[in-house]
């Protein structure tokens, strides 16, 4: 990989790259299932921490597979990454619903605050990469793996759907529709295959960071299920919900989800 000056350039190649070394080792090794995904988590990461610290050394960095020494609170820029998101639908070789998230942090001039200013999140089972270079939305089903009709659609987790999920659904006069990793969930939104995702329960910053940043810059509604902001480089980095739908349907569908 080569050297770039722009952030998001470098998100969608890091992303992209570690997606094709996943997609190589799926369909070269003899692991599967949860073997598989181990070793997917461990190679996945090894590079995305090569590569960061060769391209950008003076930035820190949050990983799901790393230990977390908090360094980073102190850092003006923390990248963010999710080496395989989906282990469970990666080690599963008919299965095209994980990514890998790769998201920056950086911190405001005045050094109280700081946001996302780049994220790419790759679905290399498709061939595709999303990175936050404001790429107009695709039209529905450009990508699509179930043909959809008029109705909204809801993508929630598959193993843990929220308790609100029909509720939510039947506000915007939609159904509910399982998927796998949150990644995946959140790029079925930007290219118009689902119009929500919700979810309560489970996740990190790493979860979320990428495909927020990315469906941030697609002018999608970003929160938690209680509308306020998703926070990241935080301290305690559970950050179990949140909200990306188009922003029409945000009113609607935060009534439910602040009920819990």
């Amino acid at each position: 990989m080569t050297v770039t000056s722009d952030d998001a350039e470098l998100a969608g190649a890091l992303a992209t790259a570690a997606g094709e070394l996943l997609l190589k080792l799926r369909a070269d090794s003899s692991l599967t299932g949860k073997e598989l995904g181990n070793a997917g988590d461990l190679q996945s990461n090894e590079f995305l921490l090569a590569e960061l610290a060769r391209l950008r050394p003076g930035d820190a960095v949050l990983s799901e597979e790393s230990a977390d020494d908090l360094v980073r609170l102190d850092a003006d820029r923390v990248w963010i990454i999710d080496p395989v998101d989906g282990t469970k639908e990666y080690g599963i070789s008919d299965h095209t619903d994980w990514a890998v998230h790769v998201a920056l942090w950086e911190r405001e001039r005045d050094g109280t605050s700081g946001g996302l200013t780049a994220g790419a999140v790759a679905l290399p089972a498709l061939a595709v990469t999303y990175t936050t270079d404001g790429v107009p939305i695709a039209p529905a089903n450009g990508l699509a793996s179930v043909p959809r009709g008029d109705a909204p659609r809801v993508v929630v987790s598959g193993s843990r759907p929220p308790a609100f999920s029909d509720a939510v659904a039947a506000a915007i006069g939609g159904e509910v529709l399982a998927m796998g990793s949150a990644g995946a969930k959140a790029m079925a939104v930007v290219r118009g295959e689902a119009d929500a995702y919700v979810h309560a329960g489970g996740q990190y910053e790493w979860d979320s960071a990428a495909p927020v940043a990315v469906a941030k810059s697609q002018g999608l509604w970003c929160s938690r299920t209680d509308g306020l902001a998703l926070e990241y480089n935080q301290r305690d980095v559970y950050l179990p919900d949140l909200v990306i739908c188009r922003p029409e349907l945000a009113e609607a569908i935060l009534e439910i989800t602040r009920r819990g």
